[in-house]
């Protein structure tokens, strides 16, 4: 049975990878940085700091990368998305009926923290995380496994009775990675691969059914 959801957050809680690929698009542009040999699937669920050599290639010796991560932070922080009207329609109503379930939820994102307490706060889905993970708190983001493995120690629960709600190649890995099941919300724009997930779903509303169909199973 289910105890406890991990939840990702962007492409997942909030449909803001498009806002993010223009917004990244944009400051590097006016650094005179192209991105477009990479597709946006390329950028979806992951940090910056990964970004750099394939973004700069056989030029990345000419540029700051750090300072150009440190600019790109203060752009951001004066360029931020609507996150309110971002939220996926029925993220609230899902959030709410799982935690009137019993279940624990927590988030474990790869954005930075302010971003995190931003879309959370706007969105007034921060009441119902027992537990917010940012990956910047961590050396490695995802596809690295150490913030979900950090997320279930958190939660207290054995990984069994735990699963994640994912969108991006990187969480999907870091999910399997960390020996936790893997639902993904089925990706319909920028063509990820998602083949490693356990189970496909078209939006939040499916976890509520996978959750009464193992509670189902559980008690056969």
């Amino acid at each position: 049975m289910i105890k406890a959801i991990i939840f990702d957050m962007d492409g997942v809680l909030f449909d803001t990878e498009n806002f993010y690929f223009k917004r990244r698009e944009t400051f590097l542009g006016s650094k005179g940085i192209s991105v477009k040999h990479l597709p946006p699937k390329y950028f979806i669920g992951g940090r910056m700091d990964q970004f750099w050599e394939n973004i700069l290639g056989d030029k990345i010796a000419n540029y700051d990368t750090k300072a150009l991560e440190a600019e790109y932070t203060a752009y951001k922080n004066t360029h931020r998305p609507a996150y309110d009207e971002l939220v996926f329609a029925d993220a609230r109503r899902v959030l709410a009926t799982l935690t009137a379930k019993g279940i624990i939820l927590a988030l474990a994102s790869n954005s930075a923290r302010e971003d995190i307490e931003d879309a959370l706060e706007k969105s007034g889905l921060k009441q119902y995380f027992t537990h917010i993970l940012s990956g910047s708190e961590f050396a490695e983001g995802k596809p690295n496994p150490a913030i979900y493995n950090a997320a279930c120690e958190k939660l207290g629960f054995a990984k069994k009775d735990i699963v994640i709600i994912e969108d991006s190649p990187k969480g999907i890995q870091a999910g399997v990675a960390a020996g936790v099941r893997v639902l993904a919300i089925r990706d319909k724009v920028f063509g990820a691969d998602q083949s490693k997930a356990d189970v496909l779903i078209d939006n939040l509303t499916e976890v509520l059914q996978f959750v009464e169909n193992e509670k189902h199973n559980s008690s056969i």
